[in-house]
């Protein structure tokens, strides 16, 4: 696929897990596709746990994850996205490790799609409970968590066709200014 095609195609597809196994190859793409995301002075601040295996993985969800989320525990794969604060850069009273997680977090999402895999970020979770079941000491905050799984019956493009076809965007004229604010 094409970048600009992948993220065209990227779509959050909760409810549509294969218990196919996903390869450890391509987990390990994917987290390298997050590690070689840029951040603030070099910090990269991101941690990842990943959680394989339906019991394992449900194990967690059941304990620490809320409403809807709790469709994920079917997924064969659970990456959690941490951060210690203090590992990032701060620069006049501003945090940088949620912008920086959050582009390892697309170069992730990005690679699991062009690999035909489906993802769903998600951050609603009890911290509490979630450090507990994996260990995750106190100075480290728990950003975001997404499944890693093959779509249900067919390919990932027609597992997304659907959801797709419901998006909507806003248009750049809404969301573009010239020069100054306000001016379109």
């Amino acid at each position: 696929m094409e970048t600009l095609e992948t993220i065209s195609k990227r779509a959050s597809l909760k409810p549509n897990f294969s218990e196919r196994e996903v390869e450890k190859v391509k987990i390990t793409k994917i987290l390298e596709a997050a590690r070689l995301a840029p951040s603030a002075r070099n910090s990269q601040p991101w941690r990842f746990i990943v959680v394989s295996g339906k019991k394992k993985v449900e194990n967690v969800v059941t304990k620490a994850f809320f409403g809807f989320n709790q469709a994920v525990k079917d997924a064969p794969v659970l990456i959690i996205v941490c951060a210690n604060p203090k590992d990032d850069d701060i620069h006049e009273g501003r945090e940088y490790y949620l912008f920086d997680v959050g582009l390892a977090v697309e170069n992730m999402l990005l690679a699991a799609t062009d690999l035909g895999l489906v993802t769903h970020p998600m951050t609603a979770v009890n911290e509490v409970e979630l450090r507990k079941v994996l260990h995750i000491p106190e100075e480290v905050r728990f950003v975001v968590a997404t499944p890693l799984a093959y779509p249900k019956g067919g390919s990932y493009e027609e597992a997304a066709q659907e959801r797709l076809s419901q998006r909507t965007r806003k248009g750049l004229n809404e969301i573009v200014y010239s020069d100054v604010w306000g001016k379109p």
